[in-house]
Parts: structure tokens; C-alpha cells; sequence
């Protein structure tokens, strides 16, 4: 039996506005960019610069008849008033943001260069090689990753080559062009299919010498034990003093174990990060500004302003002047809004950054990680009454320009533990001081996590070795035997 009911409830949602504005939070200064940029081409009621809109003595207030039927035009809400200042100088001119235009940074042009794989292609065309030889070399070739290796199967690009290419060829003709002209291809090592035989084309690619003879013999008898570090073994195995040990070592060392990505060539740039916040020390006390480019001048443009003028003053009015007008209020309703959210924005950013900064003060005296305080999204929600999902927006994806160098927010946030006198200290600190504790021991008889937890708690880090495990992991230090050396 089908029954009918009312039901009441209340519910929370998220206007567009709000989401809207949330996202324009997240956003870092380069994307804030383009999505500014975004904005501005697709709502024409939108402009930048220093220009300033015509005054308006009059507001849309009347309602009119049109000239094809008695339908009225309701033009109430409307107001200019709103969306234009009549003063001589709109608000966003009164905002003191501590910044001028000549702060702006400048981008630094990148040169477009020749790509990695372009340069091994160009390469190939001085090999004497026929026609089907030099379609797989380039497919070779397109196969590489960007460390320079092959790391598919050989019978896989056999597959490949059969049915994408049309080429059909055994493993070994692919083996065989691989090692002959892949391998020989500059940077050398690249078109390993490991990282073995890598070190060991660059091995070989070398003069003749004695130290690095044994070192391709180490490599290709006692691989795993070299890359595990049984010294002890290696020197059995090969009957060879630590001296001589040690210089194979250092051979091996010099190597590069991944030669695509040192391609000085390479079409992958290193990004260019743009700091939002920048922090300075002036007279002993620190000083907080936004990037400029977080805070853009918008208003509306002066076409806008004409076609409203044009409107208030015409003595009649058609339907498709009533289409116009309700066109331009709902871009001057969106231009408005969004004015009103990067304002916003700016204002969630600095108070953000300033209770951040007030928090890790001692740190942005000094610069020194041990200094940092105990900080989670949390605390800083609390001291600016926000969401914590609002911190988070900021910390995750946001830069600050320290004097000791350009810093991502989150690595301020560091959960908190107690020493041996009860107080609370940051996990970052604790970290640190493992780190010096790794680097100043005896590498020949490194530290094992027991001995560190131990050494911690002597001084006052109370610890168990299996922190000490997690710690290390994150911080990518290798365990003790790794870290051995002769």
C-alpha cells in the first residue's frame, strides 16, 4: 500500500558561493593566476588595472513599458550603487596591502631546448643501419623511461613491435640492436634494463684500468652482496684489501645510476615555485606580506557602465533591451561576488599565515628546526575561529619566503610528544636531532634503532625503537648496514 507523507529536515549544504570561494583558497599564487585570468575572459562585466568607473547620479530604479505589448520591465533590483562607488576613489583603492607593483615577480622564461628522447632520435640517424633496424631503435628509444632504462620485458616489445609497428623480429635481433646502438647512444649508460647492467656499461665505456676491471667483476658476480654491503664477503670473495675495496667503492660512486634524467636537454623543467607569503626580520621583529599577485585590482568595466548608463537614459525600452539588462545584472552580480571573494581570500590568507607565524615565532627568529613548536591544523583553527579544513586549504598548498629559504606551510605542522620533564615538544625537533645523531656517528660501526632510541632518551626523548624505525623512514635515512662504510 503506497502512503503519502510530509517530512521535515534540516539540513547544512554549501552555497555555489561558498564552494566557489573554498577553491579559490586552495588555489597556490600560479593557478590563482590563471583562474583570475579564467574569470576575466569568460564574465566581460570583469576588468583590471587602474582604470576607474564612470559615476553614476542616477539608479535603475523605474519600471517601464515596452513598445511591443503592455508587459512591464521590473527593474527594481537593480542597483549600481552596489557593483560602482560614487566616491572619487572606488574601495579597492583605499586597501592597504603593504605592496606595491613594483614587488611583482617576474617569470623566468625557460628555453624550449631539445627533449630527451628528440636528442637519442637524432642521434640514431648516424648509425649505418637499415631501414627496419632503425624503426625498432626508435621504438627502443621510445620505450626508455626517464631514468634512461628499459623496463619492459624483451619478448613484451617483441609483441609490440608486431603489432603496433608491423615489424615482426625475434628477441634476440632486439637484444642485439638494444646492446649495439641503444646502449652506445649518449648519455652512456641508458637502455639498461637494471640498474646492473647500467653501472656496468658506464664501467666499460671508461679506459682500461685496474680498480675499475675489479669493479665490473664485483658488479656482475657479487651484485647483492655489494648493494647490500657484505663487505666482509667481498673481501673474501676476492681476496682484496679494504684499500682496495674502498677504491672500487669510490668507482662505482662516481657513477650515475639513473643517466636519463642528468639530460641537461630534458623536456621536464624544474618547477618554478612562487612564494604566497614572504616573511622578514625588521628590527628584530618579523613582518608578514601577501604576494602582490594574490591581490589583483578588479572592477567593473567601463563598457558595462555605458550600457547601463545608455539603458537609464533611453525613453523606451524593448524586450530585447530588457534581455540585455537582466544579462548585465547577472554579470555584474557574479563580477561583484567574485571581487568579494578573492577580497575574502586575501584576508583567510593572512590571518592564517599571521597566527602560523605568531605560533613558530622562534623559528622564524633563528631558523632553527629544533625551535619549531608543536602545531596542528587544529590550533590554528581554534586561535582564528575557522574550519580546520579552511587550514588545511592554506597549508597544503601554499609557500612562504623565509630568510633561510622558501618553505611549504604544512612543514610547520608536526604532532607533539613529551620528554623526560614533561613538556611537549614537536616531532619536528625530535627528527632533527636524529638526523645529527646519524650524521656525527661512526660510519664504520653505524648506530643500529636500538642504540638510537637509547642515545634519544639520554637526551630526554623518551622513545621506543620502533619510532625511532619511523622516524628514520620518513627523514629516507637506510638502516645501519646500509649506512656502513670502509
Amino acid at each position: 500500500m503506497l502512503k503519502q507523507g510530509l517530512h521535515y529536515k534540516l539540513l547544512q549544504k554549501l552555497s555555489p558561493q561558498q564552494i566557489q570561494l573554498m577553491k579559490l583558497i586552495q588555489l597556490p599564487t600560479q593557478a590563482f593566476e590563471e583562474r583570475l585570468k579564467q574569470e576575466i575572459e569568460e564574465n566581460p562585466a570583469l576588468d583590471t588595472g587602474k582604470e576607474e568607473p564612470e559615476n553614476f547620479e542616477d539608479t535603475l530604479t523605474d519600471a517601464e513599458d515596452y513598445d511591443d505589448g503592455n508587459e512591464k520591465i521590473d527593474t527594481d533590483d537593480i542597483n549600481i550603487d552596489e557593483y560602482l562607488s560614487d566616491d572619487e576613489y572606488p574601495s579597492y583603492k583605499t586597501q592597504a596591502n603593504n605592496y606595491s607593483a613594483d614587488d611583482e615577480e617576474k617569470q623566468i622564461p625557460y628555453a624550449s631546448g631539445t627533449s630527451f628522447h628528440q636528442s637519442l632520435n637524432n642521434q640514431l640517424t648516424t648509425y649505418p643501419i637499415n631501414e627496419e633496424e632503425r624503426a625498432i631503435a626508435e621504438f627502443l628509444v621510445g620505450s626508455l623511461d626517464d631514468s634512461g632504462y628499459i623496463r619492459r620485458e624483451i619478448i613484451d616489445l617483441v609483441d609490440d613491435l608486431a603489432f603496433t609497428q608491423n615489424i615482426f623480429t625475434s628477441e634476440e635481433n632486439v637484444i642485439a640492436i638494444l646492446k649495439n646502438v641503444i646502449q652506445k647512444l649518449d648519455p652512456i649508460g641508458i637502455g639498461a634494463r637494471n640498474l646492473k647492467e647500467c653501472l656496468i656499461i658506464q664501467l666499460k665505456a671508461k679506459s682500461a684500468k685496474e680498480t675499475r676491471t675489479l669493479a665490473i667483476a664485483i658488479l656482475e658476480d657479487a651484485f647483492d652482496h655489494f648493494v647490500k654491503k657484505h663487505y666482509k664477503k667481498l673481501l673474501e670473495k676476492f681476496t682484496i684489501s679494504e684499500e682496495k675495496l674502498k677504491e672500487v667503492i669510490e668507482e662505482i660512486a662516481r657513477l650515475n645510476p639513473k643517466p636519463g634524467s642528468s639530460y641537461a636537454g630534458n623536456n621536464k623543467f624544474a618547477e618554478q615555485i612562487v612564494p604566497d607569503f614572504s616573511i622578514q626580520i625588521i628590527d628584530g621583529t618579523l613582518d608578514l606580506t601577501l604576494n602582490s599577485r594574490n591581490a589583483p585590482e578588479l572592477h567593473v568595466s567601463r563598457e558595462y557602465n555605458n550600457m547601463l548608463k545608455g539603458y537609464s537614459d533611453a525613453t523606451k525600452k524593448s524586450k530585447t533591451q530588457k534581455d540585455a539588462v537582466m544579462f548585465i545584472k547577472q554579470k555584474l552580480d557574479a563580477a561583484k561576488w567574485f571581487i568579494d571573494a578573492i577580497k575574502q581570500r586575501q584576508q583567510t590568507l593572512l590571518i592564517t599565515m599571521n597566527a602560523i607565524m605568531k605560533r613558530q615565532e622562534a623559528y622564524f627568529l633563528t631558523g632553527d628546526e629544533r625551535k619549531l613548536k608543536p602545531m596542528i591544523l587544529k590550533d590554528i583553527a581554534e586561535e582564528i575561529n575557522m574550519d580546520i579544513s579552511t587550514v588545511s586549504r592554506v597549508a597544503n598548498s601554499k609557500y612562504v619566503a623565509t630568510p633561510y629559504g622558501t618553505k611549504l606551510i604544512k612543514l610547520f605542522f608536526s604532532e607533539s610528544m613529551k620528554n623526560d620533564q614533561g613538556e611537549d615538544v614537536s616531532t619536528r625537533e625530535i627528527k632533527k636531532i636524529l638526523e645529527t645523531v646519524i650524521q656525527e656517528e661512526d660510519k664504520r660501526k653505524p648506530l643500529t634503532d636500538q642504540k638510537l632510541s637509547i642515545l634519544l632518551k639520554e637526551k630526554g626523548y623518551l622513545i621506543a625503537r620502533r619510532t625511532v624505525a619511523k622516524y628514520r623512514e620518513q627523514l629516507d635515512i637506510p638502516v645501519a648496514r646500509l649506512r656502513k662504510e670502509i
